[in-house]
């Protein structure tokens, strides 16, 4: 992974796979997928030692564990400088207080703060709104991450899992006050969940944002662990535990068929084709990458060594296609050049956010 991309209109130089933490840590809400310490450092220093300098965490993450176990790993490798590291807030990390969640700027503020300390840093590179609260102003959280901006809490903020309309309203009310831009939108996406597709892509590139995706492996869908039985999906995955029925639809069966028929043409894992369509989409900067073990990681990690031939990404583009509604219907190329510019060719977007800086020196 010697190539990175910039985030948004920043100058900030991100690897085109992140490392997610989300299982770093072995308390709370993530601790039955949980990782000691002594395995979490193994994941750590294989993406180290692949060139990765995007690493991802939230205060909500095994109870805040994530972010403890990374200071300390981070601070025993001397990599601080290196990395770019990205935290979230909006969960509560206290219930009996209603003012320790959401997004208002009473809590950022704390929640930031906590961060640092269990991180062991002076300062994040890039601060995400976790999700979005449905009650805090887009104008008050952009307000109180450009402070933070300028005291050099952080040095970059940006927003995940929002509305398309918050993000936008979020920028477009920085650009218009002058105040820290948002630099990427944090959201899920793979070929099985493609509901982003309607607004974010056109909104992120025409705002100066860039999308970074968590999940592109579809919660484990796209790992070619299952097949299908009278008794629901088989296969040493959590979505095969007895009890549980069937998870998967019909249409996901015919997107799960359709990559690993393009992988086995390839010659590849399935979780390998499923991350590189994923991370070639228009306006994807980045995609973060979970892993149990460091082997794991390292093939997730080779995703990116091979491109998608045009017939590939043809026939898995063809079988995860999402439902359109009106009026999303009515901005296919196919209606835009039949009704609104009949005889015009509408050329196929360029994949991939930003041509890559490359950095061979690493």
């Amino acid at each position: 992974m010697n190539d990175y991309y910039l985030l948004g209109r920043s100058g900030l130089r991100v690897s085109r796979l992140a490392l997610g933490t989300m299982n770093f840590g072995v308390d709370g809400f993530h601790a039955p997928y949980g990782k000691t310490e002594d395995e979490a450092a193994a994941i750590f220093h294989r993406y180290l030692d692949s060139g990765g300098n995007f690493v991802d965490t939230a205060d909500f993450y095994t109870a805040g564990q994530s972010e403890r176990i990374l200071g300390r790993l981070i601070a025993k490798a001397g990599v601080r400088d290196r990395l770019v590291l990205t935290s979230k807030f909006t969960n509560t990390t206290d219930p009996a207080n209603p003012n320790a969640s959401g997004n208002g700027r009473k809590h950022l503020i704390r929640a930031v703060e906590d961060s640092l300390r269990r991180l062991d840093t002076d300062y994040l590179d890039l601060y995400l709104l976790h999700t979005w609260d449905r009650i805090t102003p887009a104008e008050e959280v952009v307000r109180t991450l450009d402070d933070l901006v300028r005291a050099g809490t952080i040095r970059y903020a940006g927003l995940s899992d929002v509305p398309a309309w918050y993000a936008a309203r979020a920028q477009s009310y920085a650009e218009a006050h002058a105040l820290s831009p948002m630099v990427t939108v944090q959201l899920p996406y793979s070929l099985v969940n493609r509901g982003v597709e309607a607004e974010f892509p056109a909104m992120a590139q025409a705002l100066g944002l860039s999308l970074t995706a968590w999940s592109p492996i579809g919660g484990g869908l796209l790992t070619g662990k299952y097949r299908r039985s009278a008794d629901g999906p088989r296969g040493p995955g959590r979505l095969a535990l007895p009890g549980t029925g069937s998870p998967i639809t019909d249409a996901e069966w015919a997107v799960i068929d359709a990559v690993e028929s393009v992988a086995a043409d390839l010659g590849r894992s399935v979780v390998q084709t499923a991350i590189n369509w994923v991370a070639t989409q228009p306006g994807v900067a980045s995609v973060i990458l979970g892993a149990s073990s460091p082997e794991q990681l390292g093939t997730n990690l080779a995703a990116l060594d091979f491109e998608l031939p045009a017939d590939a990404r043809r026939r898995l583009d063809e079988a995860s296609a999402p439902a359109l509604a009106r009026p999303y219907t009515m901005f296919t190329p196919e209606y835009q050049s039949s009704l609104v510019s009949p005889g015009l060719t509408i050329g196929d977007k360029p994949s991939g956010y930003s041509p890559p800086i490359v950095n061979s020196a690493h």
